[in-house]
């Protein structure tokens, strides 16, 4: 495995400006998280960054990710430039999220004018072919919605020096039932995207597991339980070849962060 600093385990999540949101990046810093990956869905622009940096010591951020068709090269490269100037290695530029017939050659375009070293950019990649992309014009790559034996088919691709960094869903609860209701709520919406069906498909997820998310599905994209059958679900991507895991904790409550669960993970992930 590679060493990009970026420690076994950190965070998914999505923040904003808020004084709430910098609180809870503050609060994952204190924990002793070492990167935050910032879910590009919620993210409200390009400051919200500078505004996270500024307002934390350490912590790295990882864009995770910009979409290309929403944020121009040119942006991405001055708001790359102002943080490295303010705060040298503490933000990594995640890309992706292009659309339209021919997404790789869109990626590539994109890369030719972004003005960021291939060392601090790392590709959102599901399919072999983004993988390679990764590989040969990134530091590595982020998947989200994938087994350990991703994991290890994907450290396959990028071969043994380039950073594998994976979100995976987490839910803080002992409850099968409960559990497992939390983690669909997430799940479910994925497969209506074509990139995350094929994806799933390619893992060996079928259209029918696709349609009804059995418990077998359910298990193995979202881990649960105690802090340390968690720990334990984690550690299988970290043994299939990852070198960090994003814990993007799922509570089915929309709004709050959550640190609590953060808090109590972290005295078993981070021990």
């Amino acid at each position: 495995m590679t060493n990009h600093q970026f420690g076994p385990f950190g965070i998914t999540t999505g923040l904003d400006s808020s004084p709430e949101s910098l609180a809870a990046a503050r609060a994952a810093e204190e924990l002793g998280y070492s990167a935050i990956w910032l879910s590009g869905g919620p993210l409200p622009g390009l400051r919200t960054i500078v505004d996270l940096v500024t307002a934390t010591g350490s912590i790295t951020f990882v864009s995770g990710i910009l979409s290309v068709d929403q944020y121009s090269a040119t942006d991405v490269s001055t708001t790359y430039a102002e943080l490295e100037s303010a705060a040298p290695g503490r933000f990594t530029v995640g890309l992706g999220g292009a659309r339209g017939p021919k997404p790789i050659a869109t990626l590539n375009a994109y890369l030719d004018e972004v003005d960021v070293p291939v060392g601090r950019r790392v590709l959102a990649a599901l399919g072999p072919r983004m993988m390679e992309l990764a590989r040969d014009r990134a530091a590595g790559a982020y998947p989200f919605l994938t087994t350990a034996a991703h994991s290890a088919e994907a450290r396959k691709v990028l071969g043994p020096d380039k950073l594998l960094a994976v979100s995976h869903l987490v839910v803080v609860e002992t409850d099968a039932d409960r559990a497992r209701a939390i983690a669909r709520d997430t799940i479910g919406f994925f497969p209506q995207l074509p990139s995350y069906a094929a994806s799933l498909g390619r893992q060996g997820f079928s259209a029918k597991d696709q349609a009804e998310l059995p418990d077998h599905m359910v298990d193995a994209l979202a881990a649960w339980g105690t802090p340390a059958d968690i720990k334990a679900k984690l550690r299988e991507h970290l043994d299939a070849g990852a070198d960090h895991v994003g814990i993007n904790v799922i509570t089915g409550v929309t709004g709050p962060q959550p640190m609590e669960q953060w808090r109590t993970l972290a005295r078993t992930l981070l021990a």
